[in-house]
């Protein structure tokens, strides 16, 4: 390999980094995720930060809402306080567990990922409204910019993770 080519290769994996292997090991198998959609989750919400807070309030590696953490809980007979979002393994456990559930949901890793950035209800009104989805199961097209770009964004460092780490 080229020098340039071994630079670029090694910037690229600081650029995305495998950070909290075990908890996303762990979290892969219990929710039947890919290693590389969390990785590119993580890094597109947070660049690996477990005390990011963003302006909406969306707390912690997979940038969680409070209101959202509190429903999942409930979902799942358990009881945090709003800090524990700072816990990577709480976080990681928490994001994955949402975005197995958005799966599970809508089928489509695309629609799931949209419905993370989005929200659930705005993508099952997208979904029935034949500008936006023509089957009412996935998205032709999404119109809110923020979320088309993150859906670009999280696609297209899953896509990275898996060239780099030969996944």
């Amino acid at each position: 390999m080229c020098v340039l080519c071994q630079t670029v290769f090694v910037v690229e994996k600081k650029i995305y980094p495998l950070e909290y292997g075990a908890e996303v090991e762990k979290a892969a198998r219990d929710y039947d995720l890919d290693e590389e959609l969390i990785y590119a989750v993580i890094n597109t919400e947070s660049h690996f930060d477990a005390d990011a807070c963003s302006s909406a309030g969306a707390k912690g590696l997979m940038q969680l809402m409070p209101s959202t953490f509190e429903w999942l809980q409930s979902l799942r007979g358990e009881q945090y306080d709003e800090n524990s979002l700072f816990y990577p393994d709480i976080n990681i456990d928490y994001g994955c567990y949402l975005l197995r559930y958005l799966l599970d949901k809508f089928g489509s890793e695309e629609t799931a990922v949209a419905a993370y950035n989005a929200g659930f209800s705005i993508v099952e009104e997208w979904l029935g409204n034949p500008e936006y989805s023509q089957d009412g199961v996935t998205l032709s097209s999404i119109p809110y910019p923020e979320t088309e770009e993150y859906v670009k964004k999280v696609e297209s460092a899953k896509e990275k993770y898996k060239k780099l780490y030969n996944r």
